[in-house]
């Protein structure tokens, strides 16, 4: 007799996906997530599934994601930069992850640009090129020219893939579920907040306007620099589903022959596309995510053409902080400073093994120890890291996995331009800037002042709250589950302990706001009534500080 089947939204895709594990040798996967009766096949049957035994696991499970389509060849790419979750093995295969597609019919994507725009593609093209420029597996790309006779790329969303996206997001959550509650892995990984993040990237991916948004943001950005052009967005013909931009021409920028014939430097070209990319990530935390060849030309006059904005990384200013700090620790070769940076940044657990961690981590700057920063690589390093971070389960934001990758990209790039390119050396300047922006006098000053307005909170807070917990102790709420004795001891400690808090914030606050008024005093001689005031409130708010100093001494602190 089977048992129980639960319910699924999606049956059939869920049947499809369990088929197609079976068939490339995961059957003891999907008879562990409890998925056999969705096949009715024989559980033997499923054990015995092996797929092709000539091939790694790494290959079957790319072939299993290229099988089963564009959501999860999308979710295998993402995956591809989260050595956080998988092994480099398995990193270094879904690498290979193609996004491309067979096109789609000329007429089908011009009924999605009526359907998008409202009127027939005649009204605003004066030309539209039916063949296309390019075929993913979420959009197809053709060339256009405006009715004002500007040259345009018109992007254009697949017809019902939406649906299709929403409907694998709905499986993917299913198995994450089911990954997490019927797996070992389950106890180490959190699959949901996994397939969590990559909905969030593919529907915004998805979205066409917000392509469009981060064009204008980088355009912003480097509104000041002659080496970048970044296209312009016509916004009259884009929508959610129909991205317009401005046709850009140039020299791919990994065409290393054809820029030297055109008369242009290829070391400088390397010096520029280093410059923007690290400008990015240290001064903007807004960041290209997908800088292959593809996507960058060479412009006349030396100038990087740049397209495709739909993938993009952030980096908030706690990340860029945590990020300098780490640098700053690695420098100076300070295995215990990033250890414990990454436990302030949540990305070693509570379950870390630290001396074997700190172990690892000294190792690896071991290395690198006496190596010139020149002979340093960027995708080195990030490959040297990875099985760290997979050992420990080191959970990194997943935008500074997508930077470690675009890191290596942009090296690539540079070092097929000038064979002497050395990415660390344009990063120098921008990470000293980045490092002092957080350790100056003045953003420390800043953090100083919200730290007291947090203490003044919780000083304003305190008396509620230990009126609450003084009440529930005084009723016994605690007493079954903590068995507290000589509870009346304890409460008059903790009255104790809360006077002396509630004296020390308020003579810390009393100190300062005398310290700041003295100097706007008249200090001139003979003083007034005024600065006597001042002068005597200061002397006495410190004697009091001393004393409570000496009485904490004195009882040992209790």
């Amino acid at each position: 007799m089977l048992p129980t089947v639960r319910r699924y939204k999606n049956l059939q895709r869920l049947r499809e996906i369990a088929q197609v594990l079976l068939r490339h040798g995961f059957g003891e996967l999907v008879d562990q997530m409890e998925l056999m009766p969705y096949l009715s096949i024989p559980t033997r049957v499923i054990r015995r599934g092996h797929g092709e035994k000539r091939l790694t696991a790494p290959e079957r499970v790319r072939m299993v994601l290229e099988e089963l389509g564009p959501t999860f060849i999308k979710l295998g790419q993402i995956l591809s930069t989260r050595p956080d979750v998988l092994p480099p093995a398995y990193i270094e295969e879904l690498s290979k992850l193609q996004d491309s597609a067979p096109p789609i019919p000329a007429e089908e994507v011009k009924q999605v640009i009526e359907e998008e725009l409202g009127w027939p593609v005649e009204v605003f093209f004066k030309e539209f090129e039916e063949e296309p420029l390019a075929a993913a597996s979420l959009a197809q790309v053709h060339g256009a020219v405006l009715c004002s006779s500007e040259h345009v790329v018109v992007k254009v969303q697949r017809p019902n893939i939406q649906p299709l996206i929403e409907r694998d997001l709905d499986v993917l959550f299913d198995i994450a579920r089911l990954a997490q509650s019927r797996t070992a892995w389950g106890e180490l990984y959190d699959f949901v907040d996994i397939v969590e993040d990559f909905a969030r990237k593919i529907r915004a991916e998805m979205d066409y306007r917000r392509e469009g948004l981060n064009a204008d943001k980088f355009r912003g950005n480097f509104s000041d620099e002659p080496h970048l052009y970044v296209p312009r967005v016509y916004w009259d013909y884009t929508t959610n589903r129909v991205l317009t931009i401005e046709q850009i021409s140039g020299i791919k920028i990994d065409n290393v022959e054809s820029i030297k014939a055109a008369g242009m430097d290829t070391k400088r070209i390397a010096l520029h596309s280093a410059r923007i990319i690290i400008r990015e990530v240290f001064r903007d935390g807004f960041f290209h995510a997908d800088p292959h060849p593809g996507n960058f030309f060479v412009m006349p006059g030396e100038v990087i053409g740049a397209m495709d904005f739909g993938l993009v990384g952030y980096l908030d200013n706690i990340t860029r902080e945590h990020l300098a700090r780490l640098l700053f620790a690695s420098v100076n070769l300070d295995t215990e400073g990033v250890v414990n940076e990454l436990v302030r940044m949540g990305a070693a657990g509570s379950r870390v093994d630290r001396a074997s961690l700190q172990r690892d981590i000294g190792r690896l700057l071991g290395e690198y120890a006496n190596k010139p920063l020149k002979e340093i690589r960027a995708k080195e390093v990030v490959s040297d890291i990875m099985p760290i971070a997979f050992r420990h389960h080191l959970r990194l934001p997943s935008d500074l996995w997508l930077l470690g990758k675009t890191l290596g990209m942009m090296e690539g790039v540079g070092l097929k331009l000038d064979p002497d390119f050395d990415m660390f050396a344009v990063a120098r300047p921008f990470a000293r800037e980045v490092i002092w922006e957080f350790i100056s006098p003045t953003a420390q000053g800043k953090k100083a002042v919200k730290g007291l307005e947090d203490w003044g909170e919780l000083a304003l807070g305190l008396p509620r709250r230990l009126d609450s917990l003084l009440r529930q102790l005084d009723q016994g709420i605690f007493e079954a589950s903590l068995d507290i004795k000589r509870s009346d001891e304890i409460v008059k400690r903790l009255d104790k302990m809360a006077n002396r808090l509630a004296v020390s914030l308020l003579l810390t606050a009393l100190i300062l706001a005398t310290a700041l008024l003295i100097p706007q005093a008249n200090l001139s001689w003979p003083w007034g009534v005024s600065t006597w005031l001042l002068v005597l409130g200061f002397a006495v708010t410190s004697v009091l500080g001393l004393m409570l100093i000496f009485s904490i001494l004195r009882t040992g602190g209790s």
